[in-house]
């Protein structure tokens, strides 16, 4: 039956909305001081000390929450299980060590802002997969937002030297990468409903010793204290911090929309490599972030609603009591919190997004 109740969907759509906004934030303006650090460190050693930095960050925040809100806040999350690992080592193996090496790279061969704005590319890919292989609703006006960014990645993603058009080894690198981190998405939406904290730490440590390992076997050295506390701090924000809200607002938008939302980030790359690297802003430039505009534009005007039934199902996450989760007990008036609890048959009408709830075919 309809419900006419749709202040939880508001209520966790607004949070991760803002979530996605705060992750891009810290994300876009991490690229163009990564770009600086690339003088003094290896792009391998550079990825190493970043996730090294999301570790040690998260690590201490993790420990100074052992009392008060925060602990509780922890406790409501659910903790990670056996079967989460094979998604844990995909995340790890593509958004951990493949896309941040990728993209640094590729910084050593095009401008921060050419490179930021195109890592708005992330949100098409996470797109394709999330509705070829994942099979996840995706609307029309998302659709047209991701061929927009197409078409904005490929203005930047080309140079034109005499005798006609070639690529550019640093475009192509950072499109790499932000196809690697679309298959991250993907994996990492399936450990959504586990403790953003949690996964963020175990990808931020194992990225860390895999990447800084390969780079001193090779020879890297590491700069002067400096430059190592840089990386690190940067870090802490622009990978550590940023994966967790991230990861918050994949719980209730699903991949295509949270990565949609976050295709902020590159305008907040453009914006810090403009005042931190004194780049120019090319008419090139100009009209590609016009059309990643009018593709953000897009999906912030997608409205989903429609009858669907909910089959009955067992799983553990973090909840308040809504319209899912009408299965009230005693001691439990202190919401959000978390503990295994089953759905049962419900057919009802209300906007939505593909979350943990609502990944129905249409």
């Amino acid at each position: 039956m309809p419900s006419d109740d749709n202040s939880h969907f508001s209520r966790s759509a607004r949070r991760s909305v803002g979530a996605a906004l705060v992750a891009a934030a810290l994300f876009g303006a991490s690229t163009p001081v990564a770009k600086l650090l690339l003088g003094v460190a290896s792009p391998l050693l550079l990825a190493g000390l970043l996730y090294a930095g999301s570790f040690i960050g998260l690590s201490i925040y993790r420990a100074g929450s052992s009392l008060g809100k925060v602990k509780r806040r922890i406790e409501r999350e659910a903790g990670l299980k056996w079967g989460d690992i094979p998604y844990l080592l995909g995340t790890i193996l593509c958004g951990g060590i493949a896309a941040p090496l990728l993209l640094i790279n590729g910084l050593l061969y095009t401008t921060g802002t050419a490179a930021s704005l195109l890592l708005n590319l992330e949100g098409v890919a996470t797109t394709l997969i999330a509705a070829i292989v994942f099979r996840e609703h995706v609307g029309r006006r998302i659709w047209a937002a991701a061929i927009l960014m197409l078409f904005a990645g490929a203005m930047l993603a080309y140079t034109r030297p005499e005798g006609g058009w070639s690529l550019n080894a640093g475009s192509i690198l950072v499109m790499l990468s932000s196809v690697m981190w679309g298959v991250d998405n993907n994996i990492t939406t399936r450990l959504s409903h586990r403790d953003p904290l949690v996964i963020a730490r175990y990808k931020g440590f194992a990225s860390a010793v895999t990447n800084l390992s390969i780079a001193l076997t090779l020879g890297a050295r590491l700069p002067a204290a400096a430059p190592v506390a840089g990386a690190l701090a940067l870090g802490v924000f622009g990978y550590g911090a940023s994966l967790v809200f991230f990861i918050y607002s994949l719980r209730n938008l699903g991949a295509a929309r949270t990565s949609t939302y976050f295709g902020a980030a590159p305008f907040i790359g453009v914006a810090a490599s403009l005042l931190i690297l004194h780049e120019p802003l090319t008419l090139r430039i100009a009209g590609a972030a016009l059309f990643m505009i009018a593709g953000l534009y897009l999906i912030m005007r997608e409205y989903h609603e429609h009858v669907h039934t909910h089959d009955p199902f067992c799983h553990e996450h973090s909840h308040f009591h809504d319209d899912h989760h009408a299965h009230g007990r005693d001691g439990e008036a202190d919401e959000p919190h978390c503990h295994e609890h089953e759905h049962v048959l419900l057919t009802h009408s209300h906007a939505h997004a593909p979350d943990l709830h609502h990944f129905h075919r249409h």
